[in-house]
């Protein structure tokens, strides 16, 4: 069986994820895996993750207990290098 395809998704957080190191934690967990992106608060309290991988290495990347969860699948941006915490 060959890899999974490649797929770029964005996920927005609910929930007690802002103020609470959550950006810092992405950060640092996505450099466990191979994947690409960004991190960042919204003004309505939500965080938005955007990350760009094989669709198997982004589902093992966002496992966890977060309370709830909206994902959307993007475009793929070719070239994409590093993972940031966007302002």
């Amino acid at each position: 069986m060959g890899p999974s395809a490649m797929q770029r998704r964005c996920w927005t957080f609910h929930g007690r994820v802002q103020g609470v190191g959550f950006r810092y934690t992405t950060l640092r967990l996505a450099g466990r895996f191979r994947v690409t992106g960004s991190v960042r608060n919204l003004p309505a309290g939500t965080v938005e993750l955007v990350a760009q991988g094989e669709s198997d290495e982004l589902s093992r990347f966002l496992a966890g207990h977060i309370e709830r969860v909206d994902e959307h699948t993007l475009t793929v941006v070719p070239g994409e290098t590093g993972f940031a915490i966007l302002r």
